[in-house]
């Protein structure tokens, strides 16, 4: 049975001819092949595409538990992340990328931490995956570890040295992004920047947005303006622009969205149990906003499974609004084509 998740949601029994690592045919056509797989009763599906990441945290697993965003950052994550080193960094991705292949994902968008990106690049390599990644950046911020308080320079200067040498290699396969961690952390002169090299670059710009009301307090409360607009007036919205979360949404940053075509990236488990709260997903889907799935990292998740993020999502949307909303077609679209 292969669901092919075109736009016509076309379901068909068929045999399918894989050649050269692509999908060459779907037909029944008795050719034969090196490798045979007996699917009959299974169903074959598109890989899972997860659009938001941090392979750098999956050692952190279990524990970074029962704590709010800020404090869950300050108290632990960012802790653990300055501890990285290259071969820590490195197990940390390959450990992931286990765990996503396994469960189904087969290309990520992730942002890793400060430091020793190269490490989860290579990892990415070896494997096989398919990902875009990009190295975090944190110029700002209160009680941040000296290994992650970076100059704005060498910021962008190391981002630009990891661009030049992994995007576009393995044949496409790994591409880069600039990943500045969210507003509270980044100057404004970084996040000009970021906005400015990304179109320049051609790549895409990955950062976190409206996860948690006190985030959204502090970013207000320095520029005057709620996240997705400020966001907005540096130039870091658009198509190539991926915000993960986007819980707490003025109408105004809606239509920002909407008119932008930027995109949304829910992460429904993380939002659960940092306790952050519940996406609009509704509304924005209903706006023609492209909304994707991602499990966030193993610290604010504890799996990187899209299977519970598809029913999360869900199940939270019809909690909400009725048992009609997103029905399964509906979240299967959200996990394979929406984050492609």
């Amino acid at each position: 049975m292969l669901v092919t998740m075109d736009r016509s949601n076309t379901i068909v029994r068929a045999d399918l001819l894989v050649r050269d690592e692509r999908i060459a045919e779907i037909g029944s056509n008795g050719q034969a092949a090196d490798v045979v797989i007996d699917a009959s009763g299974c169903a074959v599906i598109p890989g899972f595409v997860q659009t938001h990441i941090h392979l750098c945290q999956t050692l952190f697993r279990g524990a970074a538990d029962d704590l709010a965003l800020i404090d869950w950052l300050k108290q632990r994550v960012w802790p653990l992340e300055a501890a990285h080193s290259p071969a820590s960094i490195a197990a940390s991705a390959r450990l992931g990328i286990a765990e996503l292949i396994k469960g189904g994902t087969t290309c990520a968008l992730t942002m890793e931490t400060v430091n020793h990106t190269g490490e989860v690049f290579k990892v990415v390599e070896e494997t096989g995956f398919r990902a875009t990644v990009g190295k975090c950046m944190m110029d700002k911020g209160d009680e941040v570890p000296l290994a992650l308080q970076e100059q704005t320079a060498n910021s962008i200067d190391e981002s630009l040295a990891l661009l030049d040498e992994w995007h576009g290699r393995a044949g496409g396969r790994i591409r880069y992004c600039f990943a500045p961690r969210f507003a509270i952390s980044c100057t404004r002169e970084l996040l000009e920047r970021v906005a400015s090299l990304a179109r320049a670059r051609g790549v895409m710009v990955h950062t976190h947005a409206s996860e948690n009301t006190k985030e959204c307090e502090l970013v207000e409360k320095e520029s005057g303006l709620r996240n997705v607009a400020y966001l907005d007036s540096l130039g870091l919205t658009g198509h190539h622009v991926a915000l993960a979360h986007c819980v707490h949404l003025s109408d105004e940053e809606i239509e920002i969205l909407r008119t932008s075509h930027t995109n949304v990236v829910h992460c429904p488990s993380s939002n659960m149990k940092l306790g952050s709260g519940i996406a609009p997903i509704k509304t924005l889907l209903e706006k023609g906003i492209s909304v994707s799935l991602g499990a966030d990292g193993a610290a604010c998740n504890n799996r990187l499974d899209m299977f519970t993020e598809m029913r999360t999502a869900a199940l939270l949307q019809k909690a909400l609004h009725g048992p009609e909303v997103i029905p399964a077609n509906r979240a299967l679209r959200l996990a394979t084509i929406d984050g492609a």
